[in-house]
């Protein structure tokens, strides 16, 4: 993979591609999953996008996180965490108490990422999407 550029003025660096996860643990299987993320890596990628909410609407998914656990066990199995970034997003409706950004929410689901991903730290957390519920300046 081409050369690792800066992202921004972060200090992290990154491949030109990021492997969006949204589809692990459900069209593809851990085992699929963990293939992958294996080739991704072997191949010179070093970000990982994933979501709280993926892939919450599938049936049986109730609660989300499926993303974010299969990541999880394959940071911990293969021991790459400090090989990678990893992206995560908070926002989208969980469940009817478990949604937007307010900042008692944006703690929890931080919380509740790190726990998946098996990780005390996320590179880059952002908004999946806007809430017009909250002040703009209330989870900053």
């Amino acid at each position: 993979m081409a050369t690792h550029r800066e992202l921004g003025h972060s200090g992290l660096h990154i491949a030109p591609l990021v492997l969006g996860g949204n589809v692990f643990g459900w069209t593809a299987d851990e085992q699929a999953s963990f293939g992958v993320l294996d080739a991704f890596v072997a191949g010179g990628g070093n970000a990982i996008d994933t979501a709280d909410v993926y892939s919450a609407w599938v049936p049986g998914h109730a609660g989300g996180g499926q993303s974010e656990t299969v990541i999880g066990k394959w940071l911990k199995q293969r021991g790459r965490r400090d090989d990678v970034l990893i992206f995560t997003k908070v926002g989208m409706e969980l469940a009817p108490d478990k949604k937007g950004l307010s900042k008692a929410y944006i703690k929890q689901a931080v919380e509740d990422s790190l726990r998946r991903l098996q990780t005390d730290y996320i590179d880059l957390y952002q908004s999946h999407k806007d809430d017009t519920t909250i002040a703009v300046s209330e989870p900053l």
